[in-house]
């Protein structure tokens, strides 16, 4: 930071006397300036917003930008009612991976795992709720989730990029992690909660009904199941092509859901 406003303070100096560089009277401006307030000034006037920008990127980093800055507007500082796209993504065999690699490595797949899916969800919008064990929550507020259909190109996103990295998965770890992932939308109760610690969370039934049916892929067999709800609201998508799988009794619910899944 200092070794920038040494070496741009001669040329901002030349070109408000309307002279070059190598004046010695911008030299002479120089060397006033160095020991001056205006330095000082400046330097710790430009060390403040850089400490303020660092802070605000590591708990952004920590925490999600959209989070962070709706705890600073104090968005949800009172309950409130939100319709909302979940996606609740899960590492296949993750249990026997962890086992097989061990914990260490393990941990090692899960950050390059959760790196290599971020640009996926960023890039489409979505926000991450939470990372559970090797399952991602990600939602959207329902009108950015089914713009231009960003909830599905985030899946597919996601599944691209892994596969972009398929053959680095394996000469690293001996395997390409995959992931399946329930899709769902619904009414939910967003607010802050938390004493000595503030988080923003989403209570209702529509996060239960996601994860049973994330939790239907394996009995399926596919990748990726969309609730009869959030299928109604995408419409048609173009080089997209859904496909039922019929209906499904998911535990804890009075009737039974139509599913579909990406041919």
């Amino acid at each position: 930071m200092e070794v920038v406003i040494l070496i741009t303070y001669p040329i901002a100096a030349s070109l408000e006397l309307g002279t070059n560089v190598a004046d010695p009277e911008v030299w002479a401006k120089y060397i006033a300036f160095l020991p001056s307030t205006t330095h000082l000034g400046t330097i710790t006037q430009l060390a403040f917003m850089l400490g303020i920008s660092l802070f605000y990127a590591e708990i952004s980093d920590h925490m999600g930008h959209r989070v962070l800055k709706n705890l600073f507007t104090g968005k949800y500082h009172t309950p409130r009612e939100e319709a909302r796209i979940f996606m609740f993504s899960d590492m296949k065999s993750s249990t026997k991976i962890a086992e097989e690699i061990g914990h260490v490595r393990y941990y090692e797949l899960l950050r390059a795992y959760y790196d290599d899916l971020s640009d996926g969800i960023v890039n489409f919008d979505g926000e991450v709720y939470q990372y559970v064990g090797d399952e991602v929550i990600v939602s959207w507020p329902v009108e950015v989730g089914l713009k231009n259909h960003h909830c599905i190109g985030s899946f597919l996103a996601m599944k691209a990029d892994l596969e972009k990295k398929a053959d680095w998965y394996q000469a690293q770890f001996g395997l390409v992690p995959e992931f399946k992932a329930g899709m769902h939308v619904g009414t939910v109760t967003t607010g802050e909660i938390g004493a000595l610690k503030k988080e923003i969370v989403f209570t209702g039934d529509v996060l239960n009904a996601t994860a049973r049916i994330q939790g239907q892929c394996n009995t399926i067999g596919v990748d990726l199941l969309i609730s009869e709800n959030l299928v109604a609201l995408l419409g048609n998508m173009a080089n997209v092509d859904l496909r039922s799988v019929g209906e499904c009794a998911l535990r804890g619910k009075q009737r039974a859901i139509e599913l579909f899944t990406l041919e």
